[in-house]
């Protein structure tokens, strides 16, 4: 099982966005996976469709012990399930303040569903910060992906976010990586677009080899700016349910092909 951590801590570079149309293009692979809303705004829920309100169960009842992550999952589309949040979900950084090992409650969920072999991919829609709920994603994970728009400022949060991979792998999973960088927003033609991509290229290929972003890849499957993907969520839809023909559908399905590339090549035996 492959364990994918969506994180930004910069909003509105289509976190959520990647999370969802990721998890479904890997569905529609044939793949099973779970997509986790751990954002209390439960934008990624609502993405598809599930808004977790009354007795629907969320993810905050996992995180307060409640329930386990197998009870509260429901089955989004073919071979995609959810487990929602809600705002419930904001409580839990009080509640978990003097929580013992409150960093490892995700994981610990995660494991026990892993021991039933339900899911092929994992992916964990992050809040935009760095809380406990970002935390347990990444003591739950083992690869880190960065949606990151082509901007200046874009970069100049990136040392931000790697750092703190860095630390929780130093401290809570020595498994976690960084493993690919998702270009979001993405003008094609424009100078600052290849500039800043250059830029970022010429930063990793610099970086320490001992560091969790050394082998990051920057995805080849650019996300174009498509009005398409700003709709779907309305709709309650990914957007190969919505607009399987718009350029964003194409993107994403080139984006989970990727992924799947590489989990094939990981798994791959070396010639003797």
């Amino acid at each position: 099982m492959r364990r994918i951590a969506v994180m930004n801590q910069k909003g509105g570079v289509g976190k959520t966005t990647t999370s969802v149309n990721l998890a479904a293009g890997l569905a529609r692979a044939g793949q099973k996976v779970l997509l986790i809303d751990l954002d209390p705004q439960g934008h990624a829920s609502i993405h598809l469709g599930v808004e977790a309100y009354g007795q629907v169960p969320t993810i905050y009842q996992v995180f307060t012990g409640r329930k386990k992550l197998t009870e509260v999952q429901q089955l989004a589309c073919e071979n995609l399930w959810l487990a929602p949040a809600n705002l419930d979900l904001a409580a839990a950084e009080l509640e978990l303040v003097d929580a013992q090992n409150r960093e490892v409650i995700l994981r610990d969920a995660i494991l026990a569903c892993e021991d039933q072999g339900a899911f092929d991919y994992i992916v964990m829609d992050c809040p935009p910060s760095l809380t406990v709920l970002t935390i347990n994603a990444l003591t739950a994970a083992t690869e880190v992906f960065i949606p990151l728009q082509p901007h200046f400022f874009a970069l100049q949060g990136l040392s931000k976010l790697f750092e703190t991979t860095a630390l929780v792998k130093r401290r809570l999973n020595r498994q976690l990586k960084v493993a690919g960088i998702v270009l979001c927003l993405y003008e094609t033609g424009t100078r600052l677009a290849a500039d800043i991509t250059d830029d970022l290229t010429r930063f990793l290929e610099e970086s320490d080899p001992q560091s969790p972003w050394a082998q990051a890849r920057i995805f080849s499957s650019r996300i174009r700016r498509n009005i398409k993907l700003a709709e779907a969520p309305s709709f309650g839809q990914s957007i190969f349910d919505y607009a399987p023909k718009c350029t964003g559908a194409e993107d994403y399905l080139g984006l989970a092909n990727e992924v799947l590339t590489t989990a094939s090549q990981a798994t791959r035996p070396h010639a003797a």
